[in-house]
């Protein structure tokens, strides 16, 4: 016998307490229900359950009982924070009895959990951890002004395309940085024109469009580091900022053509005191946020670029438009990054 619907669950509550009001008042079912436009079996059942209940109000429904337990809900949870990168189907299937994918999102939910794309990052081994951590412990007693007597440089990539694709994982959102959140990024990229460039506080550098053959053995070398970067724009723009405030320092990653015997001995010879910088650590470097700047301009121009030619021109234009608030507001937070180091213990930052 399938079961009797409650029909009187349907109408207001003001309406089902004037029916009662009625009936306690003197009328019998029949015309309070005609009063108040109820019909008449609905209003023997409300007041069948006045008299049982007390009350005109609607009970909560029993229901089919959940299908995940509080034991599976944990389980679900455990398994998506062990395995980031697993579907929610698959998540469904490694409990018994298995579960739908939508009850696994919905269980996930309620945590927190929710399907995000995995930041790309550096890949960082234990040694480089713990450069790194050592680096932000030694810098940590450095203010502001410390900070803005250093010149820092890099070289970028820009090309157009290429977009990677994205890879989902499953995490809250303060577990952006998390080892098993993340996606590891390795020194390979597609090469269209690469550039380098430096900036101080206060101060934009020159930016120059390094020229090399490309393929087996016409990568960026010393030699050519030496002669397209060092002597033509670096050296007389350190003699003009130590002019201007004294003691400066030149920071540059650890690419081969920077650490070289023949690159330092240049250094040494004109006099240039280096800034030290752990391997793998884009995120240490206020120079690193200023190639997106850079970036951001060049896929804002009304046509982009298609030739190299065109790629060079709208690099020099971009680094043009940058201001110098576009390069302080990324200096001015390396205290910031140094407390980052140190709270990640040398792993992945937020910057």
């Amino acid at each position: 016998m399938p079961p009797i619907r409650n029909h009187y669950c349907h109408h207001d509550s003001p309406k089902k307490d004037r029916f009662i009001g009625a009936v306690k008042a003197g009328l019998n079912i029949s015309q309070a229900a005609n009063q108040e436009n109820i019909p008449l079996p609905t209003a023997y059942a409300l007041f069948h359950k006045y008299e049982k209940t007390g009350s005109t109000r609607c009970l909560p429904r029993s229901g089919r009982p959940p299908k995940a337990t509080e034991h599976t809900k944990g389980q679900i949870v455990r398994e998506a924070r062990k395995y980031r990168r697993k579907p929610f189907a698959a998540l469904g299937k490694s409990v018994e009895p298995p579960i739908s994918e939508s009850t696994v999102r919905r269980i996930l939910s309620k945590e927190g959990y929710h399907r995000r794309v995995a930041r790309r990052v550096p890949y960082l081994t234990p040694e480089q951890k713990k450069a790194r951590l050592t680096w932000a412990q030694v810098n940590r007693r450095l203010g502001d002004e410390d900070w803005r007597h250093i010149i820092w440089s890099d070289e970028c990539y820009i090309y157009i395309g290429g977009t990677p694709g994205r890879i989902y994982v499953t995490r809250r959102s303060d577990e952006i940085l998390q080892e098993n959140s993340v996606v590891p990024t390795f020194k390979q990229s597609p090469v269209r024109v690469m550039v380098w460039g430096c900036i101080m506080w206060g101060k934009k550098g020159p930016l120059v469009v390094l020229e090399y053959p490309g393929g087996k053995g016409g990568g960026m070398n010393s030699q050519r580091y030496k002669e397209q970067v060092l002597e033509p724009f670096l050296k007389d723009f350190y003699k003009e900022m130590v002019e201007l405030r004294g003691s400066v320092k030149f920071q540059q990653d650890n690419s081969p053509s920077h650490t070289s015997k023949s690159t330092k001995l240049w250094l040494t010879s004109h006099s240039i005191e280096t800034f030290p910088h752990p391997s793998s650590s884009p995120d240490l470097s206020p120079i690193e946020p200023v190639w997106h700047e850079l970036k951001v301009h060049i896929h804002a121009l009304p046509h982009l670029p298609n030739t190299l030619d065109q790629l060079k021109v709208a690099v020099y234009y971009a680094w043009n438009a940058l201001t110098i608030e576009d390069i302080n507001k990324h200096v001015r937070h390396m205290s910031d990054r140094v407390e980052a180091v140190l709270k990640a213990k040398g792993g992945h930052t937020g910057f």
